[in-house]
């Protein structure tokens, strides 16, 4: 096909969708009448109210046979009043017993796990909406939808649930109050969709659009709820008081530290769509502790934001399409942490939110002085516009070194077109940004610009992604581990659902290609690599085997010490390695995976062997899971093996009363460890938690094996408390 030809051929792909209708979901339309009494959250649906709700008979199986009848029959109860929606589900199995749970914890993971799940659109822009998840055994996860593909499970909103056993299945109950949505008001119909999963089946039901390229994040597809207008934040303002208590032992002091400290966040409704935010003396002592990697790149790792203030609302700065991690023009991770090191977060603030078709999320932080960097004013500002139901336009702005010292301003741009109806349901987007910077350094080339086509649907699935990078660019509130580079990035996977035969006892196959090449502003090629997996298959009871094979070329314009004492030369590297993959079923009490890289590595050969297994009582009580890495590099320039060992356990007493700790080692750090954390949510909203921090290590001596030593011993005991007016 020529130039010319393609271009035309993708104008009539834009002009099919943009010419097919827009929509919600035909038929799937609820009410949720006013509760005339309150409802207990228990689990029971017994209370009076129920009689009068909004009522959904049943839910539609969408995967794997859409349409097609199930003995799973899903009730589903609504009712609205001004604090809030209430929603109650009546989950009919006819085999009670096998209902599958594995955790009780709040934002585990749910893919083992029978679960229902609830998506609402406040806004109807079909774009930005909120995800609310509960198990059969109560654990609730929560999160921020930022696209069709995109579900942000780090936001912890302020609700309630419960669920309870009976002889002909599961009931649950889901309580969100209005002072944890952001909504238009006056606005009285939402969009809303349902999603019940039958673990042990591998059996999803929807309620709203149950074609197999929809995903249950797409809000184009959801149905309408009305009856929202009865919905009031009242005046709007939330208050988070805390109060904590340190006891610390520095590494060789005898005695321990006891110290004290308050602070707390506010929270003021603007209007009922956009809130301001303040947080004075944050303290981030209850949040989990980033999970080791072994790094065997000559780049820096991601650890993704977990801190509850910069979670709250952080979809209001996703930017770009097609960048994942390898580009984020706002990673939060840079304020109130300076190369591995906490730095106070002494005031902060924030507006989120909407006003019409326009997104708004401004951030202004001044983080106190460390002891590697100065007190520093750090600014954020993203606006979107969405211009049809289609078109997305954005800006954003940061500005700001965290070093206190240098000075930083960026500035990007973003557009995004996308429909859910080429073809009729298929699905495309089409994406660009540009960015460009201004710091202390030498002029060089201070802008990037990028693009991505993307067709992700079920029986397949293709993308095209151009990026380029300045070696000048630099997002000093971002993260760009390779500047100077461009990247050519793209493929498809082809995924056929075969139904009879000899292949009858596979639910999907995904047979993929995805080449990537890097190479310098110069053109010289740094990297190129083509993942391919000629055999992949998700088994209809939920076993997951996959073969792949990868050829590879890195380029080394300067010497890479890969381990301590072993350096790779200059030059070029061709190799192609290999992988394995077995995983058992995450319904299963037990469960196990083992994942197998070997072949060529650089100039030398290595073996990387991963394995896990992971352990759940039938009540989703008690956790354990094992996590063993091991790496065998057998090369001219020396030999090395690096290990990284995580055991994580939790025992729930109920989903509001959690134990668990976290203890990682790895072989480089010689370091182990230890995070323990009890959280009991006395209510939504109200916590307490208890933290224990110690870290472990024996430090290598050739000569004589030297004692284990504390390098750090940290205890932390704080109350949380919202108050909403």
């Amino acid at each position: 096909m020529t130039d010319r030809g393609g271009i035309r051929f993708v104008l009539i792909l834009l002009a099919a969708g943009l010419c097919t209708p827009v929509g919600r979901a035909a038929g799937a339309e609820v009410a949720a009448p006013p509760a005339p009494g309150g409802i207990t959250i228990d689990g029971r649906l017994d209370d009076s109210a129920w009689h009068l709700a909004g009522h959904i008979d049943d839910l539609i199986q969408q995967d794997p046979m859409p349409g097609e009848p199930t003995v799973y029959r899903t009730e589903v109860f609504v009712v609205a009043d001004p604090g809030g929606l209430t929603f109650g589900f009546i989950c009919h199995d006819p085999d009670p017993t096998s209902i599958a749970v594995h955790t009780m914890t709040r934002d585990g993971s749910l893919r083992g796990d029978d679960s229902i799940t609830i998506v609402l659109d406040p806004f109807g822009d079909q774009r930005r909406g909120y995800s609310f998840a509960i198990n059969a055994a109560g654990a609730r996860v929560d999160g921020l939808i930022t696209g069709s593909e995109s579900v942000s499970p780090d936001w912890d909103g302020i609700w309630d649930a419960a669920t309870s056993r009976s002889v002909d299945g599961w009931t649950a109950e889901l309580r969100i109050p209005a002072q944890t949505l952001r909504f238009p008001v006056g606005v009285d119909r939402w969009g809303l969709n349902l999603e019940r999963f039958v673990a042990r089946d591998q059996l999803t039901l929807r309620w709203a659009d149950h074609s197999r390229n929809a995903q249950l994040s797409d809000l184009r597809r959801a149905g309408h709820l009305s009856g929202m207008k009865i919905l009031r934040q009242g005046l709007g303002i939330s208050v988070s008081p805390y109060g904590i208590v340190h006891v610390d032992k520095e590494e060789g002091a005898t005695r321990h530290a006891v110290t004290g400290d308050m602070g707390g966040d506010a929270t003021w409704n603007l209007t009922t769509e956009l809130s301001a935010v303040l947080t004075v003396n944050t303290d981030f002592a209850e949040t989990e502790v980033d999970s080791r990697q072994v790094n065997l790149t000559r780049f820096p790792l991601f650890f993704p934001e977990k801190r509850d203030f910069f979670l709250e609302g952080s979809d209001h700065f996703e930017f770009g399409s097609g960048l994942g991690r390898d580009f984020v023009l706002f990673f939060s991770r840079r304020i109130g942490l300076y190369k591995g090191e906490q730095v106070p977060l002494d005031i902060g603030g924030k507006v989120l939110g909407r006003s019409g078709r326009w997104g708004i999320g401004l951030l202004a932080a001044r983080t106190g002085a460390g002891r590697q960097t100065a007190s520093a004013d750090l600014y954020v500002g993203r606006i979107t516009y969405d211009v049809d139901p289609h078109l997305t336009l954005g800006t954003i702005a940061t500005d700001g070194d965290p070093d206190g010292v240098s000075d930083n301003t960026l500035v990007g741009w973003d557009a995004i077109w996308q429909t859910s109806t080429l073809g009729g349901d298929k699905n495309l987007s089409v994406g660009g940004w540009a960015a460009a910077s201004r710091d202390d350094l030498p002029s060089r080339q201070s802008y990037g610009w990028g693009l991505k086509v993307d067709y992700p649907n079920d029986r397949w699935d293709a993308a095209f992604v151009y990026r380029e990078f300045g070696d000048g660019l630099d997002p000093a509130l971002g993260f760009l581990p390779r500047p100077g580079t461009r990247w050519f990035t793209g493929g498809f996977s082809y995924q056929p659902r075969p139904e009879d035969g000899p292949f009858g006892w596979v639910r999907q196959f995904f047979f993929e290609c995805y080449p990537r090449v890097v190479e310098g502003l110069r053109g010289r090629t740094q990297s190129w690599r083509v993942f391919t997996a000629p055999f992949n298959v998700r088994t209809e009871s939920g076993e997951h085997l996959e073969l792949n094979f990868v050829p590879q070329y890195e380029y080394l314009d300067e010497p890479f010490e890969i381990a301590e004492g072993v350096v790779l030369p200059v030059g070029a590297y061709a190799f192609e390695r290999y992988r394995i993959e077995v995983e058992s079923a995450e319904h299963r009490n037990f469960v196990a995976a083992s994942t197998l890289w070997f072949g060529e590595f650089f100039d030398g050969t290595l073996t990387q062997w991963e394995v896990s297994a992971g352990y759940a009582s039938p009540r989703g009580h008690l956790q354990l899971d094992l996590v063993a890495e091991n790496d065998f590099a057998d090369l001219p320039e020396g030999s090395f093996i690096q290990r990284l060992y995580q055991l994580r356990a939790a025992y729930s007493f109920s989903p509001d009363l959690i134990l668990s700790t976290d203890t990682q080692y790895d072989s480089e750090s010689r370091n182990v460890g230890i995070n323990a954390r009890l959280r009991w949510t006395i209510e939504p909203g109200n916590d307490f938690y208890v933290v224990w921090i110690q870290a472990l290590e024996r430090p290598w001596r050739p000569d004589r094996w030297s004692l284990v030593h504390t390098t750090e011993d940290h205890l932390a005991v704080k109350l949380r408390w919202t108050l909403r007016y």
